[in-house]
């Protein structure tokens, strides 16, 4: 009986049949998705724009996420729940301090965005950079045991402070927004919450790429994450390129919980599961590869909407997280590298 079963084991971890696995799986989940582009066209465009939306804030978030794992090979668990306090902080401005409403002229509305953008990204990059110099600097040299322990418990730290200022309530900015459609094209809606969200989203994102591969300390950030003691040698000051990329990844989540809170609703723990569900996207797409965490972020959009939104044998919103975190293991188990990412040896 033993033997039997290690001779399957055997089996199953040979390479060609976790890649038929693997493929068979891919395939499954392809004649679903024809078969209800077939039997209702309009519904899945419609449900696809909607994970586009979804998909390109899971992407902000990712983004965060990888830009940490690409310098220091540590997951920031804080990360989500920065992102929700940025939402939450978001509202005040929107609300509070520039009392906008639902009655608002579109160009109010606009530009109070453009001013609470103005705020907490800002805001956001210094939180995010001061929780780098507080919390994870101090254990640079440590095992990494301790500063994944260290960003879990940043995590309650930021989300506790949440729900000290902003309570158990939900908060939203959905109502700012027009809740028509900004096109029509047949049955297809496109609203005007996907034409906001990509405003902001797709500019963050240019200026991100530029940052990254056209600057002088976006080439550092590059050099740290292929080789830090090369790199110090080079002479770059590495404390400085670890601190800029908090910044930016704090700024980004301050861009995603913007964006987030103008689609719906979140609290203090919006965070937690989000931001799973964004470090879920990033491993999808290859941790540490910046184009990967997009890529996977919009497939994961896609997926939950779809699962969410399809009609023909879909499993239903309650089975969500369950195909999330499966497709997580799914990855880990067929290819751990992720989707854009590259195999590379343990601690290189």
């Amino acid at each position: 009986m033993r033997d039997t079963l290690n001779s399957v084991l055997r089996t199953l971890r040979n390479p060609r049949v976790v890649n038929g696995i693997g493929l068979g799986l891919v395939a499954l989940v392809g004649f679903w998705l024809l078969v209800n582009l077939i039997k209702t066209p309009a519904e899945f465009v419609n449900v696809g724009l909607d994970g586009l939306t979804r998909g390109s804030v899971y992407g902000m978030v990712a983004l965060g996420y990888t830009l940490v794992y690409g310098i220091l090979q540590l997951i920031n668990f804080a990360h989500g729940d920065v992102f929700a306090l940025s939402g939450l902080v978001a509202s005040s401005v929107i609300f509070s301090l520039l009392g906008i409403g639902a009655d608002s002229s579109g160009i109010v509305v606009a530009g109070g965005i453009l001013v609470t953008l103005a705020i907490t990204v800002p805001m956001f990059a210094a939180i995010n950079g001061t929780i780098e110099r507080v919390a994870y600097r101090p254990l640079r040299r440590a095992s990494r045991l301790a500063p994944l322990i260290t960003a879990v418990g940043v995590s309650f730290i930021v989300q506790n402070v949440s729900l000290a200022i902003y309570g158990v309530d939900y908060e939203s900015a959905s109502d700012i927004i027009p809740q028509g459609a900004a096109i029509t094209i047949g049955d297809v809606l496109i609203t005007w919450k996907l034409v906001v969200a990509l405003a902001i989203i797709i500019p963050a994102l240019a200026i991100l790429t530029w940052f990254v591969t056209s600057t002088r300390q976006g080439k550092a950030m590059r050099a740290v994450a292929q080789d830090t003691e090369a790199s110090a040698m080079m002479g770059i000051d590495v404390n400085r390129t670890i601190s800029i990329t908090f910044f930016l990844a704090g700024s980004l989540a301050a861009v995603a919980g913007l964006v987030f809170l103008l689609e719906y609703n979140m609290r203090y723990d919006t965070g937690f599961e989000l931001g799973l569900i964004a470090f879920t996207a990033a491993v999808l797409g290859g941790i540490g590869n910046l184009a990967g965490a997009v890529v996977g972020a919009l497939l994961i959009g896609f997926i939950q909407s779809f699962n969410e939104g399809l009609t023909w044998m879909a499993p239903g919103g309650d089975w969500t997280r369950s195909v999330v975190f499966g497709i997580l293991i799914a990855v880990l188990v067929f290819r751990p590298q992720g989707l854009l990412g590259e195999r590379t040896p343990e601690g290189a």
